[in-house]
């Protein structure tokens, strides 16, 4: 049986290597097919979560559950009544695409002997990691599954490629780049020293820092939550561009403790409210005091990180957006709304000449990439629309966070 199985296995991988264009290597494994026919894939139920972390789904009236790892590929077949299957007969073939990338990397896995000769999955080792975080798609072929006869159970599966435990860390210390407790950038001071805070997690530059913070833990975590965490959008907006607070902001209000532009005390002159600056939230002791962060948004982040407080950033309940569409002046140029107003005072110039957006009689708004980017001018559409990653980006090295539209 087992000698039989694998001769039928070998016949679905030659036959799939014959459509192939061209094999290339890839982390020790040849990879398959380029644009051969496209086999049809199984009919599946939605797939739910498996006993081993992967993802379960129906496959010929088996359930399949597969798991990708930093590590690999790895699939478990149950039975109808979920009980496990003893796969040793069984191989599988997987095709991998990385979603953008034109190449398919081609993977054979074999069962997981054990010591009683069984087998409870099908693997393969493949070093992952250099995907991690970027969407796949999964080609599975499976033969010789107890129940399955000679029809190789096929299905596609569309999974995000996990990082590493020291890929996760590494993310963490670049998104919150700066110590709470000294200012000074994360890693200036040899290796980062992470903290855990009621199951929180922040780093310091060195062992010295780790009292501060464990003595005032709140003032911190919400210092750090400003780069790794959120705070609403906005509540009620009380006048154009400025917002009542809710429960979210009160941590972040506690770290702020004064008002940037008076040097006040916040809750001096009443609740404090909120305004927005080049996509993070500043607390005021007034509504008066938001003109001047709308004018000058870096100048009053930069007055904050002096005093070593790291404004947190925006986000709503849904994600921030504005009209696409509107008063059309020519086709994909249009003019403001009142909502658009937050985004025009954040960003300011034109990324295209560098001039205010309301300089030459705009400002206008021109959707890229699915954002929202203000130009002074109809005529400088073409430009952004031409070019729309190296615009955005600039943008983003202003600090600017364009809006999404809806």
């Amino acid at each position: 049986m087992k000698t039989k199985t694998a001769s039928l296995a070998t016949l679905v991988w030659l036959a799939t290597v014959a459509m192939a264009t061209a094999q290339h290597e890839h982390a020790g494994h040849v990879m398959g097919p380029g644009s051969g026919t496209k086999q049809p894939a199984a009919v599946m139920e939605q797939p739910q979560a498996g006993p081993h972390g992967g993802t379960l789904r129906q496959v010929d009236g088996m359930q399949i559950e597969t798991v990708v790892a930093p590590g690999g590929l790895r699939v478990f077949a149950y039975d109808r009544q979920g009980q496990p299957m003893d796969v040793r007969d069984g191989r599988g073939l997987a095709m991998l695409k990385v979603e953008g990338g034109a190449k398919r990397y081609r993977y054979d896995l074999y069962p997981e002997i054990v010591k009683d000769g069984s087998a409870a999955s099908l693997a393969v080792a493949v070093d992952l990691s250099r995907i991690a975080g970027r969407n796949v798609n999964v080609e599975y072929q499976l033969v010789g599954l107890p129940g399955s006869g000679r029809r190789p159970a096929k299905f596609v599966e569309s999974v995000r490629a996990p990082m590493t435990e020291a890929q996760k860390v590494a993310l963490a210390i670049e998104e919150q780049a700066v110590c709470p407790v000294s200012g000074q950038p994360l890693g200036g001071m040899g290796k980062p020293v992470s903290v855990t805070i009621g199951g929180e997690t922040l780093y310091v530059c060195c062992a010295g820092c780790i009292d501060a913070v464990k003595a005032e833990p709140a003032k911190y975590l919400a210092m750090v939550r400003g780069q790794g965490g959120t705070v609403p959008f906005g509540g009620e907006e009380v006048r154009p561009g400025v917002y009542k607070i809710t429960a979210a902001d009160k941590p972040f209000i506690a770290a702020q403790k004064n008002c940037p532009v008076m040097d006040e005390p916040l809750g001096g002159m009443g609740e404090p409210l909120k305004v927005h600056a080049n996509g993070k939230a500043i607390y005021i002791c007034c509504a008066g005091c938001a003109k001047k962060i709308a004018a000058e948004p870096a100048k009053y982040l930069q007055v904050l990180a002096q005093q070593g407080v790291t404004a947190p950033t925006l986000k709503s309940s849904e994600p921030v957006a504005v009209p696409a569409t509107g008063e059309q002046v020519r086709p994909g140029v249009f003019k403001v709304s009142s909502a658009d107003q937050p985004f025009v005072a954040a960003q300011k110039l034109c990324p295209v000449m560098d001039e205010p957006l309301d300089g030459m009689g705009g400002p206008y708004r021109v959707v890229v990439e699915g954002q929202a980017v203000y130009i002074c001018c109809p005529g400088c559409a073409k430009k952004l629309q031409s070019n729309p990653k190296a615009y955005l980006q600039k943008l983003a090295d202003q600090g600017v966070t364009p809006p999404v539209v809806r």
